[in-house]
């Protein structure tokens, strides 16, 4: 008799939904009636995000305590599971932010890529050991390569793809390279038994940490590693750009909080200060470089630069505190990143060009409600009141200021009060220039109807406002969360 490991097929559920409307998705471009593919295919992969979201959530409430599956190879916990339930509602609204721009000869590719990427996310944040770490990683990236090139008719498109597979690529390898020094070190792959090694002065062991938090900061935009989000999401294809936006950052620092409390426990006294200044960095150069961009996507980028910077804070906090914070971070934040950039897909296909500022001027009257919406996600980029992003960054300044910090709260006081003068400008260029040269010709002098990409914006918005009416909820959710680890 072969002995083979039980399979908790609940924890794996997120994953096997998106993969099942991935597969859907896929047979619906080569099987089904031409007028059909794109609609089932968008369905598909719809209802695999929402069915990832609810079994993450089934999975959040069921999963009291972390378990270790498959040999040590995956985590079952309230971290991956509430991580799982993002991803889903994100990929949710990506979905519906494509459904009229993807209506093309590949778009049942498009939908199936784009669900396989989501599969890929949800298991890598439950990755518990260095091998299922890199095989997440890879998952999703491969995915996102072509999806970033899916534009094949534009050469902006095909040059992003280019940049983001070789940069992508290299991350990758300087991940993988560092996993193998951490092998050499500890032997051992598994995050608590690298921790239970104790090994402590090994240059090989300090060395992979090195250049595994080097790939992660790849992932996660993080100043000095950004040199590819600028150009990455101007040229990929909108709908792209917003799942990078926010579903990667999600599942790379979901990743990252769990690699290196769980595995590099007593190098936390380096780990912590290497964090802490790439958060500083990244708030510097993200926002500095974002007040010199006049294209809307390219601005946009820079401030997810800027964002890395204060989700790495909630990192280098090494506390419960932190991990909650960052939680609870990422929750106003997609919502922010995925409608912000829905706005600015909505005006492309008004105007079928870039969107600048002078592109934008004048859409708050022209569109109200899509002006109303990119108000209050700059808002909450900002970190006003009434949007999430203000308990976000008070969060986040208290987890770093718990841990000693404070000095990285003041750059972040100042960051914050630099991304006025870009934030508040997108929203000066909506309402305080006519844009009378720009406006659509319409017949009947209606804006042309896109319900789908209305309601992801719809759906930001509830997300962004509602995240700071119901902060006690999420915050308890992201503290239960927090909790499965051991800081």
């Amino acid at each position: 008799m072969i002995d083979t490991p039980s399979v908790d097929w609940l924890a794996l559920s997120p994953s096997l939904a998106l993969l099942g409307g991935a597969a859907i998705a896929l047979l619906a471009s080569v099987i089904g009636p031409r007028w059909t593919r794109t609609g089932v295919a968008a369905g598909a992969a719809f209802a695999g995000f929402v069915g990832a979201a609810v079994f993450g959530a089934v999975v959040f409430d069921q999963t009291p305590s972390p378990e270790i599956l498959l040999n040590g190879s995956l985590a079952r916990d309230q971290l991956a599971a509430m991580a799982q339930v993002i991803l889903g509602v994100t990929g949710a609204a990506v979905v519906l932010l494509a459904w009229t721009e993807r209506r093309d000869a590949v778009a049942g590719e498009y939908y199936a890529l784009l669900a396989t990427a989501g599969a890929g996310m949800a298991f890598f944040v439950s990755a518990e050991n260095l091998m299922t770490l890199f095989l997440g990683l890879e998952w999703f990236s491969l995915c996102l390569y072509v999806l970033v090139a899916m534009d094949r008719e534009r050469a902006t498109s095909l040059e992003a793809g280019l940049k983001y597979l070789i940069v992508g690529g290299f991350g990758s390898a300087v991940l993988l390279f560092g996993s193998a020094l951490v092998y050499g070190a500890t032997g051992q792959i598994g995050f608590g038994e690298i921790a239970s090694a104790n090994v402590t002065d090994s240059a090989f062991l300090f060395a992979g940490l090195a250049m595994i938090l080097g790939g992660l900061a790849f992932k996660v935009s993080a100043a000095p590693f950004h040199m590819w989000t600028p150009d990455v999401y101007q040229g990929a294809p909108t709908s792209v750009t917003s799942f990078m936006s926010a579903a990667t950052k999600t599942a790379a620092f979901v990743a990252m909080l769990r690699l290196l409390v769980t595995a590099f426990p007593d190098q936390s006294d380096v780990w912590t200060i290497a964090v802490a200044v790439l958060a500083a960095v990244s708030l510097a150069w993200g926002n500095l470089a974002a007040l010199a961009q006049r294209d809307l996507k390219r601005l946009l980028a820079y401030s997810s630069v800027s964002h890395a910077g204060f989700m790495l804070m909630a990192v280098a906090a090494n506390s419960e505190r932190g991990g909650a914070s960052l939680l609870y971070y990422l929750v106003p934040y997609s919502a922010m990143s995925v409608g912000a950039f829905a706005v600015v897909a909505a005006r492309e296909r008004e105007l079928q060009r870039p969107v600048t500022f002078e592109s934008i001027a004048g859409l708050g009257w022209e569109r109200p409600l899509y002006g109303l919406a990119m108000w209050t996600f700059m808002l909450g980029f900002a970190g006003f009141p009434l949007t999430g992003g203000l308990f976000g960054k008070l969060f986040v300044f208290s987890a770093a200021y718990d841990a000693g910090y404070w000095w990285l709260v003041i750059i972040g006081v100042v960051a914050t009060a630099v991304s006025l003068a870009y934030y508040l400008n997108v929203v000066r260029w909506m309402y305080m220039r006519s844009g009378t040269e720009l406006r659509v010709a319409v017949a009947g002098g209606s804006p042309p109807r896109d319900s789908a990409l209305g309601a992801a914006v719809a759906v930001c918005v509830v997300v962004t406002v509602g995240s700071f009416f119901f902060v006690q909820p999420i915050l308890d959710a992201a503290t239960d969360a927090a909790s499965s680890l051991p800081f």
